[in-house]
């Protein structure tokens, strides 16, 4: 468990001196982050919450003054107005806090804050900037006494370096505009640096940066080749990739570390370079570059170092099929596209970061199936490719108790659900409702599903999370002469679909109004027999919508293929379903809850004795 830390657990190594402070408030203001609210911020401290189980969770960034919150959550009115208090002045100080119990340890034991927000259980994780300053903290707050596992903390460390790094991207995005308008002041004379800065502000991929690069510079610089040979982490050079004039791209296939080139020395050494000539080649970087050089057919080459905001991340190599002097002008111009291109580079390789670090939490909250005596599960999540890569759709399934002194009853709830969005917030959310949907049947034990999203919609109603969507839930019973018994209860979501063998593949109708605040007209409950043999399939809506075909014929289709596939491995089944229904890369997210009666399953247990799932496991 992680009970505490101490100074430079948490990346910085004490309070900021007196010579940082004055960059380090700059940085908070270029940041845009103030007392006052702050939707992205209120994400991250929602999805903090969801991540530890807690009532409450904060962005807090440290003014000249005070602290402020411009994330909230779980805290409501005066709070979320004055958003001022002191208890978070201790992880800037410290560089990390985890604590079980604020009230009794003796660094924060005696802050007002511990008795005006009843703080008892206390995880707060530094929000550090490029120079390794705390500039806040995200905090994670229960009323109760709270012991910390090491995979919750490191999961909220996880969060706090996104969330610092989303506050690095504000901060680097303002700086980029900052000298984005001094750059067109100087160079305003130029059409191509003004349409530059136009183009490359709304790419959001690296190809597409690229792409618009050689556009600009072949077409108004009459040059035969503009490519980008990018520096990253995790690959050390990326190959430069050019596009002549007539739209075909020509791949120089160099690697500017092992291979010398004009570009690799333009991103070590931080300067221009310009080369004329297969000769002058040949001198300065050897026979094999002048070989290639030849083969190419250049004359002259200009390299020009992408400087993103903390170091060089590559180089922009244009060249001419006859000998060309550029000149200051046109060099000019070279030196801003390429500091756009790197900060339009920069922003790609962030967004396609955070994008990775979202799919990673979601992944998690998609926990692993739990094994069943006499049932077969499998699941499937797959994303929408033209989207965040991260969404609102779910499946789950978990064992549960049942009611006391009660024999038998329900020993499995399964559900699939979409929340309304396909970005961070619905991910977010969507976390939220499978927490609370499994601890609304942990709640009320012997109640059946629909009195558990009764509880969802009242809770998330009440908190004000303004959740919308649609789901399925559902208990399972085995029955007493073999197979299983489905009560299910439908919140406006696509039906659930039933093959049983030797008989049409069904639709099991009957649902109700979908979750939306302000709507209580109450769910319904439904029963059906699974009996041996039978594939019962939960699936949301991107899986059969397709534009400009009904749903209804979407889940007719749906149908015909699970029939022809139920002798299929449920692994397998999924898996064909998916690509058949939305292709390789599907247009909205997907998920899928396939639950199997197998033929030769065991007779269920004697009641008496037992759940055949453990409800304990897997955990929420």
């Amino acid at each position: 468990m992680a009970q505490d830390s101490g100074p430079g657990s948490g990346g910085s190594a004490g309070a900021v001196p007196p010579a940082q402070e004055a960059a380090r408030l700059l940085a908070l203001e270029q940041a845009g982050l103030s007392s006052a609210p702050d939707e992205g911020m209120d994400r991250f401290a929602r999805l903090a919450a969801g991540i530890a189980d807690v009532p409450v969770a904060l962005v807090c960034v440290a003014g000249a003054e005070h602290l402020s919150f411009p994330g909230l959550a779980g805290l409501g009115a005066p709070w979320s107005k004055l958003r001022k208090t002191g208890l978070c002045a201790e992880v800037v100080s410290a560089g990390r806090l985890v604590v079980p119990d604020a009230r009794t340890d003796p660094r924060t034991r005696d802050e007002a804050v511990i008795d005006e927000l009843s703080v008892a259980g206390y995880a707060g994780l530094p929000l550090v900037d490029d120079d390794g300053v705390v500039l806040g903290s995200l905090c994670a707050i229960d009323h109760r006494p709270h012991e910390w596992p090491d995979h919750v903390v490191d999961a909220l460390t996880d969060l706090a370096e996104a969330c610092a790094a989303e506050i690095r991207l504000r901060i680097v995005t303002r700086r980029v505009e900052e000298a984005r308008g001094e750059t067109a002041a100087l160079l305003a004379r130029s059409d191509l640096v003004r349409r530059a800065s136009e183009v490359l502000a709304d790419t959001t991929g690296v190809d597409q940066v690229r792409h618009q690069v050689g556009e600009l510079i072949t077409g108004d610089l009459q040059a035969s080749f503009a490519g980008i040979s990018l520096e990253q982490e995790r690959t050390p050079w990326d190959a430069t990739e050019g596009r002549w004039p007539d739209g075909t791209v020509q791949d120089l296939a160099v690697d500017p570390v092992v291979t010398p080139w004009p570009t690799g020395r333009a991103a070590r050494e931080k300067r221009t370079v310009t080369v004329h000539g297969a000769e002058a080649v040949r001198v300065g970087y050897g026979a094999e570059a002048a070989d290639r050089w030849e083969r190419l057919g250049f004359a002259s080459m200009v390299c020009v170092p992408l400087t993103g905001t903390r170091r060089v991340i590559g180089a922009l190599a244009v060249a001419w099929r006859r000998a060309h002097e550029p000149d200051l002008g046109e060099l000019a111009v070279l030196t801003a596209t390429a500091a756009y291109a790197a900060r339009a580079l920069e922003r790609a390789l962030f967004i396609d970061e955070r994008i990775d670090v979202a799919r990673q939490l979601q992944d998690a909250m998609l926990t692993e199936l739990p094994q069943v005596e006499g049932l077969e599960l499998a699941g499937l999540y797959r994303p929408a490719a033209a989207r965040d890569r991260v969404g609102g759709d779910w499946y789950d399934a978990y064992g549960l108790l049942p009611a006391e002194g009660a024999s038998g009853g329900p020993t499995l709830a399964a559900t699939i659900g979409d929340i309304t969005g396909h970005d961070i917030r619905a991910a977010t959310l969507m976390g939220q409702a499978r927490s609370m949907l499994r601890q609304a049947d942990h709640d009320h034990p012997g109640l059946g599903p629909a009195a558990a999203v009764e509880a969802l919609h009242h809770s998330t109603t009440t908190l004000d999370l303004g959740l919308t969507g649609t789901l399925v839930h559902a208990h399972l019973t085995p029955r007493t002469h073999g197979g299983w018994e489905l009560l299910w209860t439908n919140a406006g979501h696509p039906p659930p679909l039933l093959a049983v063998p030797g008989t049409p593949c069904r639709l099991l109708t009957g649902h109700d109004m979908m979750l939306y605040p302000g709507l209580d007209e109450g769910w319904h409950e439904h029963r059906q027999p699974l009996p041996p043999g039978s594939t019962l399939l939960l699936y949301t809506d991107g899986l059969v919508e397709r534009r400009g075909e009904d749903i209804e014929a979407g889940v007719e289709r749906l149908g015909a293929f699970l029939t022809e596939g139920a002798d299929l491995p449920l692994e397998r089944l999924t898996g064909e379903l998916t690509h058949r229904m939305a292709g390789e890369e599907p247009g909205d997210d997907v998920a899928l809850l396939a639950l199997r009666v197998p033929l030769d399953a065991p007779a269920p247990p004697d009641p008496a004795g037992g759940n055949p799932v453990d409800p304990r496991g897997p955990a929420a």
